[in-house]
């Protein structure tokens, strides 16, 4: 097909309003999602959305369209738009269109494959529902992520997403063997470099890929880069068998992209002004994440709600796909505990006896509980003082308070910043943890010694070595005078 190229295969631009360019051909019409390259050397890349009469093909530029104008040819490629494989791509930053944009060496060994693909049979898909370890405490215990599913990160601005996004891409290298790619849809231009320095800083780069389309792009090339990061990351679950963590930022720009292409192409809005055809685009792109006897690939995206409304179509139709939901939170990023995950407010389909076990499930009711309770006790604190509490009420201020500062933990990608080392947990460390907390075993120790810890016998070997700092005999006034006059 591709070496059979004919004259019937190249056309002329008959209309060019925005991004959509209506042309003409005279053989036959290029196929629905062809790529065809119109303007000075083919610069403008357009891929065909639909056949409008026998003659006639409607696309939408994933390029710029200026300088495009009426009679001026456009070729079929004689295919879809494509995307690079192969172990070459690890450690690059690229574009929708495959080109890499970080600068580095070109690109060789590669395979380009379609990003148009069909999410994996059912009969390959894994039926089992498996634990995704993170090593983060207040992950794994409170809402376990699921080997080849998909959670959602809810966060503002400036309350650690990307620090949180970072380390987990860390310790899935680190740990697991594994590839991460990350999608980036409609991203500002300086969020895209700051992260590669990041990512390069931490030393995470040689396992993962990066792929951007900027919020300056035309909204075709938004639309499109997560199916091309998709096309990617199957590559590394089914042909070279690895788990892969996909971390796309932000979903709701991939249906902000598709409400324009779909009034661009002149379609009908739905409600509250989406496209009719929401649903079949965002299942069309998440159901190609996951679970299957090769591999798994395990998402976590962020999700942005317009003004809060949680029944926004946006946030409903993305909520139907998601295993996790990962809340942060704005007070617990200004009390410093990081990650600052909100207990109460994330939740996990895995939380449940048969998948994570008996007691993995009771002990996380009980945190939740005693988080809820100390939740309820803080307007009586404020108001009337600690004292004020029962006996038993104070017993659960201190547990919960314990908990909230066990559940911190260093991380390996901000020792830089911090000067603390990064610490991994094991769940059953993390299980063990809560466990003597709620059973009051560290009730004599200072809540300051289970901040910012990996496994809770740090706790005791913290509050030694304070007390030893605490004893050492003090500099009086005058010693102190004669050592800064030294």
């Amino acid at each position: 097909m591709h070496q059979e190229r004919t004259a019937a295969q190249t056309g002329v631009v008959v209309a060019v309003r925005g991004s959509v360019v209506d042309m003409r051909f005279d053989g036959a019409l290029p196929a629905i999602h062809s790529l065809l390259r119109a303007g000075e050397g083919g610069r403008v890349a357009i891929e065909a959305l639909a056949q409008r009469d026998a003659r006639h093909v409607r696309g939408i530029a994933l390029s710029p369209t200026q300088g495009l104008a009426r009679g001026m040819p456009v070729e079929d490629t004689g295919g879809p738009l494509q995307a690079p494989v192969g172990n070459a791509i690890l450690s690059r930053m690229f574009d929708v269109f495959g080109t890499t944009i970080d600068s580095g060496p070109a690109l060789h060994g590669v395979q380009w494959r379609s990003v148009h693909r069909q999410p994996p049979p059912l009969v390959r898909r894994s039926t089992r529902s498996e634990v995704f370890e993170t090593g983060i405490k207040a992950i794994d215990v409170l809402t376990p992520l699921e080997r080849g599913g998909k959670a959602g990160l809810f966060g503002g601005a400036g309350v650690g997403k990307t620090v949180l996004l970072t380390e987990m891409i860390h310790n899935m290298i680190g740990h697991q063997a594994g590839v991460s790619i990350f999608c980036g849809i409609g991203e500002r231009s300086r969020e895209g470099e700051e992260l590669f320095r990041e990512m390069k800083a931490a030393g995470v780069l040689p396992h993962m890929v990066m792929i951007f389309a900027q919020m300056n792009e035309p909204p075709g090339a938004r639309f499109r880069v997560g199916h091309a990061a998709l096309t990617m990351a199957e590559y590394f679950r089914d042909d070279e068998h690895r788990d892969v963590l996909l971390l796309i930022d932000n979903i709701f720009r991939f249906i902000q992209a598709g409400s324009e292409v779909s009034g661009l192409m002149g379609q009908m809005p739905s409600r509250l002004g989406y496209q009719p055809t929401m649903g079949t685009e965002l299942a069309a792109l998440e159901e190609r994440i996951a679970n299957t006897d090769s591999g798994a690939i395990t998402a976590i995206q962020a999700v942005y709600v317009p003004a809060d409304d949680f029944t926004d179509p946006a946030a409903v139709h993305t909520f139907s796909h998601l295993s996790a939901s990962i809340v942060l939170s704005r007070q617990r990023a200004s009390e410093g505990l990081f990650p600052a995950i909100d207990p109460l407010q994330s939740s996990s389909k895995m939380i449940t006896p048969g998948i994570v076990g008996e007691r993995h499930y009771t002990l996380a009711q009980a945190i939740r509980r005693t988080l809820a309770q100390y939740a309820e006790l803080k307007d009586i604190i404020a108001m009337l003082g600690l004292e004020q509490l029962s006996p038993e009420d104070r017993k659960v201020v201190a547990r919960a308070r314990r908990l909230e500062r066990f559940l911190t933990q260093p991380f390996f990608t901000t020792e830089q910043f911090t000067g603390l080392a990064g610490k991994l947990v094991s769940l059953k460390d993390a299980l063990d943890g809560c466990e003597r907390i709620l059973g009051d075993e560290f009730k004599d120790l200072p809540e300051s010694a289970l901040y910012m810890i990996g496994a809770v016998d740090e706790a005791t070997a913290k509050a030694k070595a304070k007390a030893m700092r605490d004893a050492r005999p003090q500099p009086t006034r005058e010693q102190a005078h004669a050592v800064d006059d030294a």
